[in-house]
Parts: structure tokens; sequence; C-alpha cells
């Protein structure tokens, strides 16, 4: 008799608060389809988590739609894969509240993205801005993930997930897998096209590359993007002192395979100026699929909303066994 192998499970999210850009797909989306046959996967559009921060209402739900039809666009086959929409499942806020209660006011004080937030938000430093961080911890610890690909910046993230779960377990015995970081070499880190020295973000549309972009705006913003100002003109991989020319040669490289010696053989004596149009046009070519049916997705809506209704039962079902075992060890009345 042959025996069945349980798939490791493995979870991400992103958060709908704008529109999903190269850096998302180049450095996370598409890793992750390539995962369907080794792992259980979830994903989900990280809806509940955009709130800190005041959106329009409309925006965040065609924001949401538009996300999960990129998610699809990109590879990531909902026969394959449970994708669905965080609010829709609402085993994520019970949890994120209980958790709230074992995560510690000096733990939230000190997650630099809290600081980073609140900074840019002065007005709005809301208790979600502060505890939020709870909330992606029952975000992870609902699924029982063996994995969390995340990028460097979440990884204070997914410590402070590990330290609430074992905080959780000393005090009930096994309630929570204490999952692991899971930050793919293969992923490209992209940064800004105008700064290179900060990571490509919505936040800084000019430097930033969406999914959704036209072909001649995607062209326009690489003609345009920061190489360095010395007289030397050569495309060379020297992070320190050509931080934008070694972003664009990442860029292509994560674009076309090719590495970054085989890059700088291409453009040998070439200069900046033939170099950004072609790493811009190997972009669009890149995306061009992507975008075409992420629009042909969008005008099925009865297509998307049957895969948000389904996978949100998925989750629910798996959410709902570790969220009664953890009502049921802090003393909760069984409904």
């Amino acid at each position: 008799m042959e025996e069945i192998v349980q798939k490791k499970r493995m979870l991400s999210g992103i958060q709908p608060s704008g529109d999903l850009h190269l850096g998302n797909y180049l450095g996370a989306i598409k890793n992750w389809s390539s995962r369907a046959d080794a792992y259980e996967c979830f994903y989900f559009m990280a809806d509940m988590h955009t709130i800190t921060v005041r959106q329009t209402p409309a925006d965040l739900r065609r924001r949401t739609l538009e996300q999960l039809a990129q998610y699809i666009a990109c590879g990531l086959d909902p026969e394959k894969n449970t994708l669905f929409v965080q609010s829709h499942v609402h085993q994520h806020a019970e949890l994120g509240w209980v958790l709230n209660c074992y995560t510690m006011f000096g733990e939230l004080s000190r997650m630099t993205q809290f600081k980073d937030k609140s900074a840019k938000n002065a007005e709005n430093i809301n208790g979600g801005l502060f505890t939020y961080p709870a909330l992606m911890a029952a975000d992870i610890l609902l699924y029982q993930p063996d994995l969390v690909p995340v990028g460097h910046d979440q990884k204070q993230h997914c410590e402070l997930t590990r330290d609430v779960a074992q905080r959780f377990n000393s005090i009930y015995g096994d309630v929570f897998k204490v999952p692991e970081p899971f930050i793919p070499e293969t992923g490209a880190r992209v940064m800004s096209l105008n700064a290179p020295e900060s990571k490509m973000s919505k936040s800084m549309p000019e430097g930033c590359v969406f999914l959704m972009e036209r072909p001649e705006d995607i062209q326009r913003k690489f003609k345009r993007a920061i190489t360095d100002s010395d007289t030397e003109n050569c495309v060379r991989f020297d992070p320190e002192n050509k931080p934008g020319v070694a972003n664009l040669m990442s860029i292509y490289s994560a674009v076309t395979g090719r590495s970054f010696e085989q890059i700088e053989t291409e453009f040998a004596g070439c200069g900046y100026g033939k170099f950004k149009p072609v790493v811009g046009e190997a972009v669009i070519e890149t995306l061009r699929p992507i975008r075409e049916e992420s629009e042909r997705l969008l005008k099925d809506k009865a297509y998307l909303e049957g895969v948000y209704r389904s996978g949100a039962e998925k989750a629910a079902y798996v959410a709902e066994k570790t969220l009664r075992k953890v009502y049921k060890k802090i003393g909760f009345l069984a409904r």
C-alpha cells in the first residue's frame, strides 16, 4: 500500500492597500506559483490590515478584487492554492483578539513598522496600528503552517509570532505549531527606480512599476531611472558604488534569467542610454500577459466571486479547528 505523504503547509498575504507592483511580483508572487505541487498553500488579501490607515471604501473593494485577479494571472491556480480574502474568515479577528492578550506592550512598541507608520500617519496613530502584529500572528498561527515566506522586512513579525506561540504553548500545552520564516534566496529584492537606496514601494509611485501599468508609462519610468553620477557610464554590478545600475541589473536578471556576468557582456561599451530602455522592454513583456489575463478575469466577476467564496470556505475549515482548540484551552464555554 502506497504511503500518503502529508504536504507541508505554507501561508502568505499582501495588503490590498495599493496596486501590486514589480517588487511584489519578483520578490514574492512569482515564486509562490512554483510551490503548489510541493506545499499546501494559503494566500490571502490582507484587507483587515489595510484599515490601520484610512481607506476609500470603493477603492479598497476594487483593489481587493483586482489583487485576486492578479494572483491568478501570476500563476496561482485556485484549484491548487487556497485564495481568500482575510475579512471573509472571521476566525482571524477572533484569534487576533486572543493573541492581543498574550502579546506584551514592550514587544509591540519595539516593532519598527509601527514606528515608521506612526511617523507617516501622525494624525491617526490608532490602536490597530499598534496591535496589528498580534493580528498578523493570528493570520499565521490559525493555519498551523510549517513555513511563512517573508521578505527581510517582515522577519521581525515572524519572530514575534514565534515568541507569542511559544508563550501560549508554555501555558496551555502544544496548541500552535511554531512556524519558520522562509526567506527565499531566489526572490529578487527590487529597489525604487528613482531612489535605489529604498525598496520599491507604492508610496513612491514614480519609482514603482505597477503590474497593471501601461507599457508606455513603464518605459518612461525606466528611461528616467537613477543610475549613478560617475563618468564611467558602464553597466557593471557594484551595489555599493552603483546601486541604481545594480538594481536595474537585478531586475533584468530576474525577468530574463541572465547572470550579471552575461548582462555586463551584453551591454559592454553601450552606456546607460541603451541599457535602461532594454530593461524597460523586458519588464513590459514579462508583465504583458499578467496584465492582459487580469483584465480578462476582471470582466468575469462571477468567476472571481466563486474563487474567493470557495477559498474562504476552505480557509475557515482549517482556521476553525485551531480557534476551537484555543477557545477550549483558555476556558471559553463551547458554542
